[in-house]
């Protein structure tokens, strides 16, 4: 069965009588001074991709550049650093509304702030809900792999290639299925499902499965595409999705709203905001006989 029919299978129309509770509370920690964006990206990525609701916790310093952006956005300032970073001392304020959601994504335009590369691992160790670790949540776990022994499975792991040689050593090829061998072998090691960004992204799972992506394009190799990814996967799985699901997925969604957007604006023009536009028809497709395109 390809991944297409799997969606149309797993993506079961909306009862009539279905609320919001219904569809997953996701909890996205993003942004800092300078790289507010990716909040915005990543908490429309899941707003856009069905979740039920999205909150972005961002620095004090940055709440009203992000709140009034997008009004189907909740917007949480927590304590800042004074660089406008998330401060570790905010966590006695992000555990508790941690607990009360049903997945966290960390990381997109965090910065790497030491303070608040602390609060991510601290996160990580202490939170008990399914992650999506993306950007500089990725950037805070180098030289602290062991910290992922916390998750027990619940983490999905989004790095692009230069990310994931940081976090695991060694050296990585463009050759497809050198990727595939580093990710499952980084994925079972590790306990964690790994989606390696790329030409083909690469899909690997705790137990060894091994997916490829065959959607995208060149045109999205630009900022802001994987704060959308984040937003999507941890989308999907506030939607109930296993995280195996919600990886591929949200790759394959991903993917095919960068190609069609591609065909209006073309390649060259592609930036992340085209594909908060197109996601809605991605979806439509992926869960239609229309998606047999993209098998």
């Amino acid at each position: 069965m390809s991944v297409v029919e799997e969606i149309r299978k797993k993506w079961r129309p909306r009862k009539r009588t279905a609320h919001k509770g219904d569809f997953g509370q996701v909890f996205i920690l993003a942004g800092s001074k300078g790289l507010a964006g990716a909040a915005h990206l990543a908490g429309m990525g899941a707003m856009r991709s069905g979740a039920g609701l999205v909150t972005v916790g961002v620095p004090g310093k940055i709440y009203s550049v992000i709140a009034r952006r997008e009004e189907e956005i909740m917007v949480r300032p927590f304590s800042s650093t004074p660089a406008g970073a998330l401060a570790s001392r905010g966590l006695k304020s992000i555990l508790p509304f941690a607990k009360t959601q049903d997945v966290l994504a960390l990381g997109p335009g965090m910065s790497q702030n030491s303070d608040t590369q602390r609060l991510i691992r601290t996160l990580i160790q202490k939170a008990v809900l399914p992650f999506v670790i993306d950007a500089d949540g990725l950037n805070a776990l180098k030289g602290h792999i062991g910290i992922l022994r916390a998750c027990r499975g619940r983490a999905v792991l989004t790095p692009h290639p230069g990310e994931f040689v940081r976090l695991f050593g060694g050296k990585l090829s463009a050759g497809d299925a050198e990727r595939r061998r580093r990710a499952r072998e980084e994925a079972t090691r590790h306990r964690v499902f790994i989606v390696l960004k790329g030409h083909h992204t690469v899909i690997a799972g705790p137990d060894g499965k091994v997916s490829v992506n065959r959607t995208g394009n060149p045109g999205m190799a630009t900022g802001g595409m994987g704060d959308v990814l984040t937003g999507i996967i941890a989308s999907l799985i506030g939607q109930r999705f296993s995280l195996w699901d919600a990886a591929r997925f949200g790759v394959l969604i991903h993917g095919v709203a960068g190609d069609l957007a591609a065909r209006e604006v073309g390649e060259i023009s592609l930036i992340a905001g085209d594909l908060l536009k197109y996601l809605p028809t991605a979806i439509r497709r992926m869960t239609s006989a229309k998606g047999k395109a993209y098998c």
